[in-house]
């Protein structure tokens, strides 16, 4: 069979069972799997063997059972680096990457003069690391910089090893618990330049409403923010004063309509100087704070 045959046989199929986007995902299942950029596809029309065609059809199949592509193909694209996943770590999204951003921005003003370069303990924290896509994009760009990534999964955080492997990226030290927890076991005393987080901020109530894509399928740990999406920020913001240095970052992302309760939070615990970011969607999405 000829690769379009086999790609309107695919977007038929996933059609069939609501999966949107049906063309778009077709030619990337195709393209993975025959390992062919979907130019080359679409003009040299290849023909395909038994063994290629038996694994596009499995991968169909998984997708059609609502399974995340980024699950089937193995990675995502993040930041211009590729980022490992598989069920039992939340994919990375493209509104992360605005952190990312925000973050590497204020690094390159402030690093010269507020950070230590030479010292062996971690200027930057990542909370709720997850896959380490944050860490890893900041680590790539500031490989003279220390990184402590912390996850309470035992499989995020291999995830997360594994990608810092595979992107080259040596700065950072991945450790499971919770928030901050393991930095007062094993490095009291330690203060941070910037901590940045992507925390869990899903309400309660909404978990039903996603897509079956993330509901069936990603850990709704690292989702889940509580009743109001608030309980990590209630437990981030606080602690952070203890652990940041004087001058130093406070960054996180936030949900829809969350800015005036985590502005609130802010305030309540010493944070005068905050500045809210919009995601490429025009949504609030990044917050900016500073130990002054």
């Amino acid at each position: 069979m000829n690769f379009l045959s086999t790609f309107r046989n695919a977007v038929n199929y996933l059609k069939k069972f609501g999966v949107q986007n049906a063309e778009k995902e077709a030619a990337m299942i195709i393209s993975h799997f025959s390992k062919k950029d979907i130019a080359e596809l679409f003009r040299d029309n290849p023909t395909f063997n038994y063994d290629l065609i038996s694994k596009i059809e499995n991968a169909l199949k998984r997708r059609s059972k609502r399974e995340p592509l980024q699950y089937i193909i193995g990675y995502v694209d993040f930041y211009n680096l590729k980022i490992k996943v598989g069920r039992g770590v939340l994919i990375p999204r493209p509104e992360t990457e605005n952190l990312v951003y925000e973050a590497v921005q204020i690094l390159k003003i402030t690093s010269k003069s507020n950070i230590n370069t030479k010292s062996s303990d971690c200027e930057i924290v990542d909370l709720c690391t997850g896959s380490g896509c944050i860490a890893i994009a900041i680590g790539k760009e500031f490989p003279h910089l220390q990184i402590c990534a912390i996850d309470n999964s035992k499989k995020a955080i291999n995830y997360a090893k594994k990608n810092a492997r595979i992107n080259n990226v040596h700065n950072i030290t991945f450790i499971k618990g919770n928030l901050f927890a393991p930095i007062k076991k094993y490095k009291k005393n330690v203060k941070f330049f910037m901590i940045i987080s992507n925390p869990p901020y899903i309400k309660n109530s909404d978990i039903e409403k996603l897509m079956p894509e993330i509901k069936l399928w990603e850990p709704l740990t690292a989702l889940n923010g509580g009743e109001d999406g608030l309980k990590y920020y209630r437990l981030i913001i606080p602690q952070s004063r203890e652990f940041l240095k004087k001058g130093g970052y406070l960054i996180m992302e936030i949900g829809e309509s969350q800015t005036k309760s985590i502005i609130n939070l802010l305030k309540d615990h010493g944070y005068k100087d905050y500045e809210v970011k919009k995601d490429f969607y025009g949504k609030e999405r990044i917050i900016i704070s500073r130990y002054t």
